[in-house]
């Protein structure tokens, strides 16, 4: 079911027989429901501020994991900002309005200011008239404004990587307990991006889009719990937003390995590698992909498929200056099952990234028996396994090392089957969205507990509530 914010504002009031009224802050009352004990279903609010899939992980992790949450018996409810997310029944999703000023057919819209309609609007436009990144702070404060109109409905609320001030204000106001996931540390991004900048132009720029970071790194270390998914995460996250690593837990997120699957009816395509570029960052490696393929290209038949948009005119430019224009292609827009048949026309996924918290598609390939081609930036070599076993696995940022890893690949159909066999085993074993909802229903009940005993101790203490 998908609601939009103000059409749920009215449903809790007529569930409530009128406006809901404020309630005093959570350390000066008492709770209108007891806090469930280790069995008992929890009531979810999932929040991800840039949730669609095709934008990147965050809206696969949300989709999945909400699924597998209420797969479990719990509620689920997802509250998501432009670009909306894709849920399935019986995860609800409402949708709090915002101004999209990155997407749709005119991103940045000179016209944007006549959709400010409220202060957190005013907000959001100064600050991208400003060249700051405004969305994880005014979603936050937007969510935290819905929530304090549904005290009471929700146990915990899981934050997808905003970090902003809003959750403190969730936390006190209307008190419900929080817990987020970081995937990996966004100083790496700033970093990179800082590294390959052009000019000091672009380097100004930068540093004024990712000045959210300071309030990120204020925020996390006082969220009650954060989930991350790797142990180089969890040790990143430490030392770059100060973070104790007792407060923070690694729950692997997974793929769901009944559709990504092999497909033996399906020919390898000769020569053909895939990846898959969301983003057209220096993060993601793909220059270094494009250089190989171009040292590939004079000595064999290959082709690259990348599973994204560019969006920027740096690759392109790349491309051509290579001289591969044919050997390269980009597809964007596909479903799931789309993209599992490209997967099993490749005889090699490349996963060219200079760092990673994670890589979804390193899973995603290895489920599919693809064999993986990665680098040994950040958390890759966690997901991908030992070298030459699960995987191969070469310096980030090394064009050379991984043209001669591809090369070994393409054409050895022994390696191919042996690779892509262990892979998808390894996946099976470890990185399920079935174990992800499990492990992180643990962190919600470890979260829970305290509140509860502790509550439970002063009811005793007291002879009320």
């Amino acid at each position: 079911m998908v609601v939009d914010e103000d059409r749920a504002a009215w449903r809790g009031s007529v569930r409530s027989g009128g406006p809901r009224r404020r309630l005093a802050p959570a350390s000066a009352r008492c709770s209108d429901r007891p806090i469930p004990g280790p069995d008992d279903p929890l009531r979810i609010c999932f929040l991800v501020y840039r949730g669609n899939p095709h934008c990147g992980g965050q809206g696969v992790y949300t989709r999945h994991l909400t699924r597998e949450l209420a797969r479990l018996g719990h509620d689920v409810e997802v509250l998501a900002g432009p670009p909306y997310p894709v849920v399935d029944e019986p995860v609800r999703l409402t949708r709090l309005r915002g101004i999209d000023f990155y997407g749709g057919p005119e991103p940045m819209s000179r016209t944007a200011f006549l959709d400010v309609r409220t202060g957190i609007d005013l907000l959001e436009y100064l600050m991208v008239c400003t060249a700051a990144f405004p969305e994880p702070l005014c979603f936050s404060l937007r969510a935290w404004r819905h929530l304090i109109r549904r005290p009471g409905e929700f146990d915990i609320v899981h934050d997808n990587q905003c970090l902003a001030w809003g959750l403190l204000g969730i936390e006190r106001h209307p008190g419900i307990p929080v817990v987020a996931t970081l995937h990996h540390p966004v100083t790496v991004d700033r970093e990179l991006e800082l590294r390959f900048a052009p000019d000091l132009r672009r380097q100004v720029s930068l540093r004024r889009f990712y000045s959210f970071l300071r309030m990120q790194r204020k925020v996390s270390p006082r969220l009650r719990r954060i989930i991350t998914v790797s142990e180089s995460s969890r040790g990143d996250i430490a030392d770059q937003m100060g973070v104790p690593v007792s407060n923070m837990a690694v729950v692997p997120v997974g793929v769901d390995q009944t559709v990504f699957r092999p497909r033996p009816g399906i020919a390898r395509v000769p020569g053909r590698i895939m990846t898959t570029a969301s983003a057209d960052v220096p993060l993601k490696g793909l220059r270094f992909l494009l250089e190989a393929v171009a040292r590939l290209g004079r000595e064999r038949q290959v082709e690259l498929v990348v599973v994204g948009r560019p969006r920027s005119d740096n690759a392109l430019k790349l491309i051509s200056q290579l001289g591969i224009g044919d050997s390269v292609r980009f597809v964007h827009g596909i479903d799931d099952n789309q993209l599992v048949g490209l997967y099993a026309e490749a005889e090699a996924a490349v996963v060219p990234s200079l760092y990673e918290g994670f890589s979804l598609p390193a899973i995603e390939a290895m489920a599919c028996g693809v064999p993986v081609i990665g680098t040994t930036g950040g958390a890759i070599p966690e997901v991908v396994g030992a070298d030459g076993d699960t995987g191969l696995l070469v310096p980030p940022g090394k064009s050379d090392a991984l043209a001669s890893a591809i090369g070994r690949v393409l054409g050895d159909g022994a390696l191919q089957a042996r690779l892509g066999d262990a892979g998808r085993a390894r996946v099976i074993e470890r990185f399920t969205w079935q174990a992800c909802a499990v492990g992180t229903i643990e962190q919600y009940r470890a979260t829970l507990e305290p509140l509860r005993s502790s509550r439970s101790g002063a009811a005793g203490r007291s002879g009320r509530c």
